[in-house]
């Protein structure tokens, strides 16, 4: 995939959305010294070129009970099991990120689970079911140390 050719200004309205997605447009506006009717334009042009790809409310996962969270390293069977595997864990509400991966495992993958015991069913009866699986390794997490979302200051094409 290329890189799209962004200028100042787009990298200036990515900055402030990516930041919160909930800051309204007339506002952006302000910031950028444009009119509004240009910040939707070029909303709606970063949408259309993929760089937005939507906005979202998060959920604090302990505070709706998910008080477990692990990643876990799949090993396939056998590499043509990729599909069926990824088809597998899209069915697992639970599992909320699946990554193709370099290394040791073929995908890694991150799940939400309301405690431990829950954890458990989720591995024993969900994942170990699905076809394909060779084997997995796991990590609890203890808690997150932060996120973030990717620095966007530097990313226009120089003109």
């Amino acid at each position: 995939m290329e890189k799209i050719s962004l200028d100042k200004l787009d990298e200036k309205i990515l900055q402030l959305v990516s930041s919160n997605a909930r800051t309204p447009f007339l506002e952006v506006a302000r910031e950028c010294n444009v009119s509004g009717a240009a910040i939707h334009q070029r909303i709606q042009k970063l949408i259309n070129l993929g760089v937005i790809t939507g906005s979202e409310f998060t959920l604090d996962p302990v505070k709706v009970g998910y008080t477990t969270c692990a990643y876990m390293g799949i090993y396939l069977k056998d590499a043509n099991d990729f599909t069926n595997v990824v088809d597998g864990l899209k069915n697992i509400p639970e599992v909320v990120e699946c990554h193709y991966t370099t290394g040791k495992f073929a995908l890694y993958v991150k799940i939400y689970a309301r405690d431990n015991k829950h954890f458990l069913s989720i591995i024993h009866d969900r994942i170990q079911s699905i076809k394909g699986i060779a084997s997995t390794e796991t990590l609890i997490s203890l808690g997150e140390a932060f996120r973030r979302q990717i620095p966007v200051e530097g990313i226009a094409s120089e003109e």
